[in-house]
């Protein structure tokens, strides 16, 4: 397991390059991400361990990053100010590119896989924007009428993008579709599928570690919905989770069939999920208890393609917590898997201002 400590800045997201095997990049606030500076980390992994090749600072905190899919050398930034940036590591200090139309936080952005010309941000504000590095202005502008914390393109689509929001809902929008009225909304999945509001609001609050309160017909109360992810093999299915501490998959297929799998285990809230580059049943995630878990959804490992996870009968199946990571000693905001090299490698940034490397089969049964 490798260290290195982010100092004076508290980690909120890391990414693997998609070009080189060697190099990360972590976005960091000063204080917590409530007020001051934020920066951004190049890192290198040596033999003599992770070393800095560079750092930007900016004057608001930094919230979320995503490496250029089209320029090895650049990456997006997330700032509280409601901009998004865009650096070259080829280069010192100041951003190559800036856009600025979010009238709050930026709280992710993620570039396009497919159509590499493309990449999304969500923001506090109630909107997703789509945009491109070779123009000015956002291409597009979604709302959501919702805080919205994580969205993404499909790895699988250039015109597919998903999004997870404070209401609760999963949201996808097809950009082929008309605009019309919906503004490219396909779909909207209840996470929680909870009750009615009033019922809602009268539920107790679950002591930490408990399960989440049920509502009438066994469903559980809304609540705000933290990070999203698309499974790398299977088209149709995201894993969603936030603060009620659980992880759920959706085949969008099937939207009212409620989750394909549940997995429950943290005592916190879930700040981050993603699942694996190599194993189609695996993901990992990143809680406010101060620990990064890996776990299986129960289907099939090495399937490519979509399958059928209703075949086992009503309900969802429950997923099973392969193995824990606890070296951090604060909340643990960002998690990302090495595409490269023996699978199973990953890093996971927190408040404790430090970014471990580490091997996920090392804690497997752990």
């Amino acid at each position: 397991m490798l260290h290195f400590r982010t100092q004076g800045f508290n980690g909120c997201a890391v990414k693997y390059s998609p070009f080189f095997d060697n190099r990360l990049a972590v976005a960091a606030s000063a204080n917590y991400g409530l007020v001051g500076n934020g920066r951004l980390f190049i890192l290198e992994l040596t033999p003599q361990g992770i070393v800095p090749a560079k750092h930007f600072t900016t004057q608001d905190s930094l919230y979320d990053l995503a490496w250029s899919e089209i320029n090895e050398h650049q990456v997006l930034t997330a700032s509280g100010d409601g901009s998004i940036k865009l650096f070259d590591t080829s280069l010192n200090d100041f951003p190559v590119q800036s856009w600025k139309e979010h009238n709050r936080e930026v709280f992710s952005v993620h570039w396009n896989l497919v159509a590499k010309d493309r990449f999304s941000s969500s923001s506090w504000d109630g909107t997703v924007r789509v945009w491109s590095p070779h123009r000015p202005h956002s291409l597009l502008t979604l709302p959501t009428h919702s805080c919205t914390y994580a969205a993404s393109f499909s790895p699988h689509s250039p015109d597919l993008l998903a999004c997870v929001t404070s209401d609760s809902y999963l949201r996808l929008y097809d950009l082929r579709t008309p605009a019309s009225a919906s503004n490219h909304l396909t779909l909207q999945i209840p996470i929680h599928a909870g009750g009615s509001p009033a019922a809602a609001a009268a539920a107790p609050q679950p002591a930490p570690g408990a399960p989440p309160p049920l509502m009438a017909g066994g469903s559980v109360a809304p609540a705000e919905a933290l990070t999203m992810d698309w499974n790398k093999y299977r088209p149709s299915t995201l894993a969603t989770a936030g603060v009620d501490r659980t992880i759920r998959t959706f085949d969008i297929r099937a939207p009212h069939q409620g989750p394909q799998a549940v997995m429950l285990g943290h005592d916190y809230a879930v700040r981050k999920v993603a699942w694996s580059p190599h194993l189609s049943n695996v993901l990992l995630s990143a809680s406010y208890d101060m620990t990064c878990r890996a776990w299986t959804d129960q289907s099939p490992a090495g399937v490519v393609g979509d399958v059928d996870m209703m075949r086992g009968g009503p309900g969802p199946n429950m997923g099973v917590e392969l193995g824990r990571m606890g070296q951090h000693t604060e909340f643990v905001t960002g998690v990302d898997w090495c595409l490269f090299g023996s699978e199973g490698w990953c890093a996971s940034v927190g408040w404790d201002e430090s970014l471990y490397v580490w091997d996920v089969r090392a804690v497997m049964g752990g």
